[in-house]
């Protein structure tokens, strides 16, 4: 039986959480104890405390009222694999099956802290490393032969373990020729001046000679082998938290994959100060398998002014200036961060693989992101020859400091933008809320209400299925013309809520890509040291946990979660080749419904089947969503030919298509009618410039344009 005393703490902690998206809890309710299972005994060691708080707070606070058995156990034991070899490079099917033995043990281990799989696992993938490392010393020492016609299929997911260690032997021997084929390629790039950096200019050879083909081999060899020396290395002597992070995690993602356990060096690192400045190269990076992948770009950031950093690109190797790069395949994401921090003004080089199959190098001068560059932005906007004047505010994210009541907010920013914009005299507003990722739900509450007179927002159901209705209460309008929201496959959470809101009240047309992310679940960080009671201090720390404890409806009951939001129009989406969103993860919290609430539609005077026929038909004429159509469908190619040629003459046939068709599809059509006006006044060079820049994206953006016209639509339909 569970704690009362627990349970209540943990209750306290779930019902005041949900006021902010992956809110760090740092105020946590006096636990008595864990008394029955905290001691000070030596038979207790910090694994069993651990577990047992895990165990604890995973059963008794997480939204699917899952309990850790055998059945769970299983489940974990997958994901736990999938992390300890997911590219299937280093087990046999017999390891795999020695392995086994214990995938309906996790539950146990996790009470008992007694984790033998930590040490058979690591006892079985370092005897594959020995072998691997010597028998790639005897492929990497001597000339390849290039002209075998042979493949390698690059995607895990469509190989088996190997069934023996001669297949092992195979596989890597292909995954060597593969990885000094691609050296070769880069450094006669370099040598013959066509190498690029990350503007796309030509790069000056930085090689003291001009090499002959035998000597661009024997180094392309030398270095491929010296890496992946580095590589096994590096994974023979993995940290203990790493160990602990498969393990726990494997637990956790079985949860949902929004809930996880941070080590203590994560827990340090976790919370990125929404309103504060953050020093190195400013992309938001996750873990995903053997890889690191971009989540985000932060706005204003180093990364974000290359324009060649961007969400789904897969982090291969970390170079410092020009030291030889680091390959952080396999590594740790914390290890990998350590790599890409550092000073302001210091270079990292990137070596970075595109979803379409291109990889290149990009150096970055590490720098401390502008923090105007994620604020609101607002502008207005007017395309002849249609002549309307129309109101653009750009929402990345919904930010607020917690710590200041002062501080600066995006409801506040959003509210002076609609000032502005009204004393501009717009006729109609584009509300982009793409790429947004969420953030205060308070704030999605707030800027929902600048748009309707009063009113539910949105719902919020418990594990306990409890369910409190979030509502504007403040009968003002700040905006009442005709306004669109934009979506994409990238707007999550907060950015969910008020898209369907403004949907559900029909005070808003959606218009993006096919659906949102569907995040729409909440999520409380949880210091596990505030549950240690204070005679079992010396356990600590403990890290922390980030448990999903809550769940989003819309007014009309709907749940964001897993489906998103539909939009009222669909249009073309750049994003449309990758697999991103709450559907394509692991484990995630299924769509459900609750009971719809009252509330008071607006009285539009827009007929959205109407609006739909007239976009269909600009979109099918319109040159630039052409252009899109063509890159999408060339990029979701490429990423579904996962098996590679390995003669020298079709790879470096491959590498010179990817890249010409990448220079043709980066060749964003821009529409000079579109103009963009500058509100700010400001004649400092600096921001004149970043205006200019903001205006450029837009006048390229085929799906601003559209949203103009779908507008000039609706004034149109209002004026009747």
């Amino acid at each position: 039986m569970k704690s009362p005393v627990l349970m209540l703490s943990m209750l306290l902690l779930a019902q005041s959480a949900y006021a902010q998206k992956d809110k760090k809890t740092s105020e946590l309710p006096e636990p008595s104890v864990l008394g029955s299972l905290i001691s000070t005994k030596p038979r207790f060691t910090r694994e069993v405390v651990l577990g047992n708080i895990l165990k604890g707070a995973l059963e008794n606070m997480h939204l699917s009222n899952k309990q850790i058995d055998n059945a769970l156990s299983e489940n974990a034991f997958k994901v736990y694999l999938e992390r300890l070899d997911f590219g299937k490079q280093f087990l046999l099917q017999s390891d795999v099956k020695l392995l086994e033995k214990s995938k309906r043990e996790f539950d146990d281990m996790l009470m008992s802290g007694d984790l033998a799989i930590l040490n058979s696992s690591s006892e079985l993938i370092n005897k594959r490393i020995g072998q691997i490392e010597k028998h790639i010393e005897g492929v990497l020492t001597k000339a390849i032969d290039y002209k075998t016609a042979e493949s390698i299929e690059t995607d895990p997911k469509k190989r088996n373990f190997p069934a023996s260690e001669k297949e092992l032997y195979a596989h890597w021997s292909k995954l060597m020729k593969y990885e000094v084929m691609s050296r070769i390629v880069d450094m006669k790039e370099e040598q013959n001046g066509l190498a690029t950096d990350a503007k796309g200019n030509k790069k000056k050879p930085t090689m003291e000679k001009k090499l002959s083909d035998v000597e661009i081999e024997k180094e392309a060899r030398a270095k491929v082998l010296k890496s992946y020396k580095k590589i096994f290395a590096r994974l023979v002597n993995e940290k203990h938290s790493d160990k602990l992070d498969k393990f726990y995690n494997a637990i956790t993602k079985v949860f949902d994959p929004h809930t996880n356990y941070l080590v203590p060096e994560e827990k340090e690192d976790f919370d990125i100060d929404m309103s504060g400045k953050l020093e190195g190269i400013g992309a938001i990076l996750r873990e995903d398998n053997a890889y690191i992948k971009v989540e985000k770009i932060v706005l204003g950031s180093a990364s974000w002014k290359t324009k060649e950093v961007e969400a789904e690109d897969i982090i291969l190797k970390v170079g410092q200036g020009k030291e030889e790069p680091v390959d952080v395949v396999d590594m740790s994401l914390r290890d990998a961060v350590k790599l890409i921090r550092g000073k302001k003004g210091s270079e990292v080089r990137l070596t970075i693989k595109k979803p379409n199959g291109l990889v290149k190098v990009v150096p970055i001068i590490r720098d401390v992101v502008e923090i105007d560059e994620s604020y609101v932005k607002g502008t207005v906007l007017e395309l002849g020859p249609v002549k309307t004047k129309i109101g653009y505010i750009n929402i990345p994210k919904f930010y607020r400091d917690f710590n200041d009541r002062a501080g600066r907010n995006v409801t506040d920013d959003t509210r002076k933008e609609i000032v502005r914009l009204n004393k501009e005299g717009v006729e109609g507003l584009i509300v982009d809320l793409r790429n947004n990722g969420g953030g205060a739900l308070e704030d999605a509450r707030m800027i929902s209400g600048l748009f309707i007179e009063k009113g539910p927002i949105v719902q919020v159901k418990a594990h306990t299925g409890a369910v409190d209705i979030l509502s504007d209460t403040d009968s003002t309008i700040d905006f009442q013309k005709p306004t669109i929201v934009l979506i994409n496959r990238f707007s999550a959470s907060a950015s969910e809520i008020v898209a369907a809101a403004l949907q559900d009240y029909g005070r808003a047309v959606i218009v993006g890509g096919e659906f949102s992310h569907g995040k729409g679940t909440v999520q409380a960080v949880v210091d596990l040291d505030g549950y240690v009671s204070p005679m079992a201090k010396s356990y600590s720390p403990l890290g922390a946990l980030k448990i999903t404890i809550q769940k989003f409806y819309r007014v009309n009951g709907s749940s964001t979660q897993y489906k998103g939001v539909t939009p009222d129009i669909i249009l073309p989406d750049q994003f449309s080749h990758l697999e991103s969103g709450e559907k394509f993860l692991d484990y995630s919290i299924p769509w459900g419904e609750v009971k719809a609430v009252p509330f008071q539609k607006w009285k539009s005077k827009f007929d959205l089947k109407s609006l739909r026929a007239n976009s269909v038909v600009r979109v099918k004429k319109d040159p630039k969503f052409a252009h899109l159509n063509d890159a999408m469908k060339w990029y979701k190619e490429q990423k579904d030919r996962t098996k590679r040629s390995l003669t020298l003459v079709d790879f470096e046939k491959e590498r010179k298509e990817i890249r010409e068709k990448t220079d043709i599809f980066k060749k964003e059509l821009e529409n000079e009618k579109l103009v963009v006006t500058d509100l700010s006044a400001s004649k400092e060079k600096a921001n004149q410039e970043k205006f200019e820049e903001f205006a450029k994206t837009l006048r390229k953006d085929a799906v601003i344009e559209e949203s103009v016209h779908i507008l000039n639509d609706m004034l149109k339909m209002a004026k009747k």
